[in-house]
């Protein structure tokens, strides 16, 4: 990006505290090259920042996404799209965020800062539908022949969203670039897959204090690896999910609404009707994990708030046995049963 700089007016899109990331250094250069700039804090349909977390942003004068104040886009593969009325009104936009293993889009960052972050609410459910995210290709660390991701790319560009600056923790280095090239050179470089001879009776997951403030936000390190393509994981494991979890399940309404339906393993949220509402899309990913194994979360500061829901929940930290897998880096990298070369 040396010696370049633009007078268009410009939204640039970065996520919110869920994602980290060293955002002041990105900021502090887009802003000085990009005059005419307005910051947009990507929330989805996260809830709004406090005081305190949007006070660390707040050198940057930004606008939170509210996903009832949009305009929309086009209509793309049955998905009605729509961004925030600033994006809408900006000549284009920059994508700002992080390249790390997703559930459904194979790996965030690219278009997905803006076509979720700052997607419309009608777009961001249709998009997380429990028929969509079941669907053939979509899988964790997945691009190619994933129809989450193209749909996602597809609102993204629809919303010209031209360029995406995002952050490669695994590598600490930054990709800038257009928005798909980004993430497949990304994905390519970052190896999310490390080898397991045998499958295993249990795995410590250890969460990282910007997931780990909601069961929402902690429990896609444990999906993550139960739903990869070759988890190492014996029929009945203990997922020993580390995550302190200070708001419970967390304030995406769907999610929990979906939990209090019924018993765990929530088996109707696989079969009845498709739960609505925001979030509620986590709640089928736990539904499917459950399925197959034990769900277990230690260190949790407050494990009465998940126990209402027939969850396991302790304060006590999480074993480890010498037969178990330790996952340190559950959102980078992830232990798979077999040495293959995963397509992207």
């Amino acid at each position: 990006m040396a010696g370049w700089s633009s007078q268009d007016h410009i939204a640039i899109a970065v996520p919110d505290l869920t994602r980290s990331l060293p955002l002041n250094d990105a900021l502090s250069v887009l802003t000085e090259r990009l005059p005419n700039s307005q910051v947009i804090i990507g929330l989805g349909l996260h809830r709004p920042l406090s005081p305190v977390e949007f006070s660390q942003y707040a050198e940057w004068n930004p606008v939170q996404h509210d996903p009832d104040h949009c305009v929309a886009t086009e209509n793309i593969m049955g998905i009605p799209g729509a961004v925030h009325r600033t994006v809408a009104e900006a000549d284009w936009t920059i994508s700002v965020g992080v390249c790390e293993l997703h559930q459904y889009a194979g790996v965030s960052g690219g278009h997905k800062g803006v076509a979720v972050g700052c997607g419309g609410r009608e777009s961001i459910a249709a998009l997380h539908h429990r028929n969509r995210i079941m669907e053939p290709g979509v899988e964790v660390g997945r691009i190619d022949g994933n129809p989450f991701r193209e749909r996602v790319d597809h609102l993204g560009q629809a919303a010209r969203c031209h360029l995406a600056l995002n952050w490669v923790p695994t590598l600490e280095k930054w990709f800038v670039g257009s928005p798909q090239l980004v993430i497949r050179s990304a994905l390519e470089i970052m190896k999310p897959w490390t080898s397991v001879q045998r499958p295993v009776h249990g795995a410590r997951i250890r969460v990282p204090s910007s997931k780990s403030c909601s069961l929402y936000q902690a429990s896609r390190a444990a999906t993550y690896l139960a739903l990869s393509p070759n988890p190492p994981l014996l029929e009945g494991a203990v997922i020993a999910l580390e995550a302190s979890c200070p708001e419970g399940l967390g304030s995406e309404e769907g999610f929990v609404a979906a939990l209090s339906s019924g018993e765990a393993p929530w088996t109707t949220l696989l079969t009845g009707p498709p739960p609505t509402g925001p979030g509620a899309q986590r709640a089928v990913m736990l539904a499917l994990l459950m399925q197959r194994y034990q769900l277990k979360i230690y260190g949790c500061q407050q494990p009465q708030l998940l126990h209402r829901y027939g969850l396991w929940a302790t304060e006590e930290p999480a074993p480890c046995p010498d037969s178990w897998l330790d996952v340190p880096t559950p959102f980078y990298q992830l232990p798979q049963l077999q040495q293959e070369t995963h397509a992207v």
